[in-house]
């Protein structure tokens, strides 16, 4: 199905169906930004970054949220 069938078909869609799909896409989204962020932390791409915070947390170089 192309991108503009798609559109089509999401102007027929209810309010309610809308809100599902929006539900759906956004699920989708978080598991891929998940799954990329754990690949990037097993590949080390992460632990120049990880140990920068630990030695900025070590010098008192961090506030409170």
């Amino acid at each position: 199905m192309s991108i503009d069938e798609l559109e089509k078909a999401v102007t027929k869609l209810s309010r309610k169906e809308r809100d599902r799909l929006r539900a759906l896409l956004e699920e989708m989204d978080a598991a891929e930004f998940d799954a990329k962020i754990e690949r990037d932390a097993k590949s080390g791409k992460l632990d120049k970054l990880v140990e920068k915070s630990e030695a900025d947390f070590r010098a008192g170089r961090f506030r409170e949220l």
